[in-house]
């Protein structure tokens, strides 16, 4: 088995050279960024699998891989960037990597909430343009936070934010229980959390889950928080909703076009947060993702 790390860009080809052991197979690495589709048949001819970070696979041009019979990609949302059914069926098997950062992501969550909550990053462009703003802010002690869906994820977010002396609550698809945390109907949740927090997974049920009548349905005021996905999300529901001061404040890691274009709607809402697709980013979690996907390549090997 012979593999191609065909997106390692942003120092990821730096982790991958200090992770790779002797026993691993052969991996070749290209530092390119973004792969145009019609390039991808030459790039990967004669590998048989194949390590993606954040490169679009198009079926039609996969189909035209021969050799390629497995896409071990970086992460969870596989689904953002490739038809996993319709690579499957074309005799593709697409690999996912769980919970290799679910601290790292708890963590920026956290940071996003609390940075709108106190409205961190309006002051911090007020100050450097020489305006002396003050605001006021959401002291979130005793507060509701609310975790839609909860995976792992979540669940770091529910431990981090439980010490802080939030209130907790979680709706889910299946039924779960966890300590400190009080599972709700999804209309409680939306009714009565001050902070909602998304962690669905990407899939055809969830897309555009958040819809215009269900933001309509959050608490007025509330602060949304999204690291997960961008489609979970109607944007264009969530705009009205920020302009109109319904929604008091978004926190946003992820974009239905990233990287984010400029003049993006949201670039010119003072009530948003955003930072670049970099919540799972420390270098515990870019070892570990990449260790684990050089562990399925292994496993293939073997097979």
């Amino acid at each position: 088995m012979r593999g191609i790390f065909i997106d390692a860009s942003d120092g990821m080809a730096d982790v991958f050279h200090a992770v790779v052991r002797p026993d691993d197979p052969p991996v070749d690495v290209n530092e390119s960024d973004l792969i145009a589709a019609v390039d991808l048949p030459r790039l990967l001819a004669g590998y048989d699998f194949v390590l993606d970070d954040h490169n679009a696979l198009p079926t039609d041009q996969i189909r035209r891989c021969e050799s390629v019979k497995h896409v071990i990609f970086l992460g969870t949302g596989a689904a953002t960037y490739m038809d996993v059914e319709a690579l499957d069926q074309a005799g593709v098997t697409v690999h996912t990597i769980k919970g290799y950062g679910d601290t790292a992501v708890a963590e920026h969550t956290i940071a996003l909430m609390w940075a709108a909550a106190r409205r961190i990053a309006l002051m911090d462009r007020a100050l450097r343009a020489g305006n002396w703003l003050r605001t006021e802010g959401v002291q979130l002690r005793g507060k509701t936070l609310g975790l839609l869906g909860f995976g792992g994820i979540a669940a770091e977010v529910a431990r981090i934010a439980s010490g802080s002396g939030m209130r907790v609550l979680a709706w889910n698809r299946s039924p779960k229980t966890a300590p400190g945390v009080t599972f709700v109907g999804l209309d409680t949740l939306l009714a009565e959390s001050h902070v909602l927090s998304v962690h669905l997974l990407l899939n055809e049920e969830t897309q555009g889950f958040l819809s215009a009548e269900r933001l309509e349905r959050l608490r007025p005021g509330a602060i949304l928080v999204n690291t997960a996905r961008a489609a979970l999300v109607d944007q264009p529901a969530m705009l009205q909703a920020l302009r109109e001061g319904r929604i008091a404040h978004a926190a946003l890691d992820v974009f239905h076009e990233e990287p984010l274009p400029p003049g993006d709607p949201l670039t010119a809402l003072d009530n948003v947060i955003l930072t670049a697709h970099s919540a799972f980013r420390t270098p515990e979690t870019t070892e570990t993702l990449i260790r684990r996907a050089l562990d399925i390549a292994k496993s293939l090997d073997r097979a």
